[in-house]
């Protein structure tokens, strides 16, 4: 049964037309982005997952409940912030 994790992981790679990522570092790697989805658990962790990479760089919560954590926990950063259905809340600023 897949997690709303991987829902909404396989959700925005198909919008940007690109693979999910289910290995190490971020969850969807375009050439100007790198996405990480976190759910409200682990929000904290995105920052080591998207450390290193110099295109823009988000989160996107897995559900309304996420993308309301990681606004406050991402707000003053250069991380970005995404719904669960790839809508840019806060730009990155990477």
């Amino acid at each position: 049964m897949p997690t709303i994790h991987d829902i909404t992981a396989r959700r925005i790679a198909n919008m940007k037309d690109v693979p999910y990522n289910r290995g190490p570092g971020p969850d969807i790697i375009t050439p100007f982005e790198a996405i990480e989805v976190e759910t409200v658990n682990t929000i904290s962790d995105a920052r080591r997952q998207l450390q290193g990479y110099r295109r823009s760089v988000y989160v996107a919560g897995a559900d309304d409940l996420a993308t309301q954590v990681a606004l406050v926990y991402y707000n003053g950063t250069d991380i970005g912030v995404m719904d669960a259905f790839g809508k840019i809340l806060k730009r990155s600023t990477r």
